[in-house]
């Protein structure tokens, strides 16, 4: 017998955890069209404009013209195409490391990942904020799955001091994470899994081609040897195409090619994708500049709504989330603001922990000081009508 689904929306309805799908009907960008209205968006991953950029574009329209819309098989058949053999070329030489892997989404990228680095003999010790792909990818793994206090290092390390010596470990983390924008402590937890023999997996998917001087992520940011830890990531932010991949060496990437179910038994990427992931890559080594902007539209940003008396997290990135606690209040003020023309959506549980229902802004490099102060007005005119007292917290 089927569940009665109508009866779960209506409780989910009465929890204001119902989430509705929205149609964009425009591209991603800094002003899109919902119902036929313009609205700046703070709600798109695009940090770096790069999924309506005119060259990414051109790459993937002339990638159509030669090798068609999709690729027809799995990777090991006859899947494999060369945009996809050149993207994976591109992301190593973008990582600094040996060799690179793609796959067809970052969600799967994790679930091929995992459970092909390590089995029920072994233990995963995770961060608590860890991304649901993250947390899944473990629990598919079937090894023993231990959460640490988000970036707290030293519950980490009594995690590790109890482990039995010499059995498989990994750490997993994100570099940015996705909620709170804010970043992993990588070089306590590199340090620590050196003393006690364990890998670090850093899912990278909102740091590659943001953090760092060059663009290369949070491993770059925070200077440490990209062949001492194992990245993923996804093409799907500031890469602005889709797909996900991993970074490490070449026998890494031999080893996932024959046991990573993901990778194995799913049709390729369409190889239009690929060659506008690469084209995409070759702007952000190319052009600092977008960087530099997207870094001061950041800081601009965060200042107006620091002095607003908003409460936002100890964000570090340009995902900028205000917490409002209650989902019903995130509701509220996400229509306020879609009424005021500004696009900001909801978080709400099971994404975020509960009484952490936030408002997240996420910037791009492309968005105008314009748009910027708009958005500061339509916060300070909601601040007022929900009758938000002003704090200085930030954290």
């Amino acid at each position: 017998m089927l569940r009665n689904f109508e009866q779960e929306i209506k409780n989910l309805e009465t929890r204001h955890l119902r989430r509705q799908i929205r149609i964009m009907e425009s591209p991603s960008d800094t002003i899109i069209t919902i119902e036929g209205r313009r609205f700046i968006s703070m709600a798109s991953n695009n940090y770096l404009g790069l999924a309506n950029h005119p060259g990414v574009k051109q790459a993937a329209i002339k990638a159509i013209e030669r090798w068609g819309v999709g690729a027809g098989a799995a990777r090991l058949m006859s899947g494999t195409m060369t945009p996809h053999h050149q993207l994976e070329r591109d992301l190593a030489q973008l990582k600094q490391v040996e060799a690179a892997l793609t796959f067809g989404t970052g969600y799967t990228t994790n679930l091929g990942l995992i459970p092909a680095l390590i089995d029920r003999n072994g233990l995963i010790l995770a961060d608590r904020y860890c991304h649901a792909s993250l947390i899944e990818a473990c629990r598919l793994a079937k090894a023993t799955l231990r959460v640490f206090h988000h970036n707290d290092a030293g519950h980490l390390e009594k995690l590790l001091k109890k482990r039995e010596k010499a059995r498989p470990t990994l750490v997993v983390t994100e570099g940015v994470f996705s909620m709170d924008g804010d970043l992993a402590p990588l070089p306590d937890l590199l340090a620590l899994c050196r003393q006690h023999e364990a890998t670090l997996v850093i899912d990278d998917a909102h740091g590659t081609g943001v953090m760092g001087k060059n663009g290369q992520g949070t491993v770059e940011h925070f200077g440490l040897n990209p062949r001492d830890v194992l990245q993923m990531g996804t093409l799907s932010k500031a890469i602005g195409a889709g797909g996900g991949y991993i970074a490490g060496t070449a026998a890494l990437k031999d080893y996932l090619i024959n046991t990573a179910k993901a990778f194995i038994y799913t049709t390729a990427q369409p190889p239009a994708i690929a060659a506008a992931a690469s084209a995409a890559i070759r702007i952000i080594q190319d052009e600092p500049a977008r960087r530099e902007r997207l870094r001061a539209n950041q800081n601009a940003l965060h200042s107006a709504l620091t002095d607003l008396g908003l409460q936002l997290t100890d964000t570090q990135s340009p995902i900028l989330p205000i917490i409002v606690k209650s989902p019903e209040r995130a509701v509220e003020m996400s229509q306020a603001l879609y009424e005021a023309g500004v696009y900001v959506p909801a978080i709400r549980p099971p994404t975020v922990p509960k009484d952490s229902s936030r408002l997240r802004l996420t910037v791009s490099s492309e968005h105008t000081q314009e748009q910027l102060e708009t958005v500061v007005t339509a916060f300070r005119k909601i601040r007022e009508a929900f009758s938000m007292k002003p704090t200085s917290a930030s954290g």
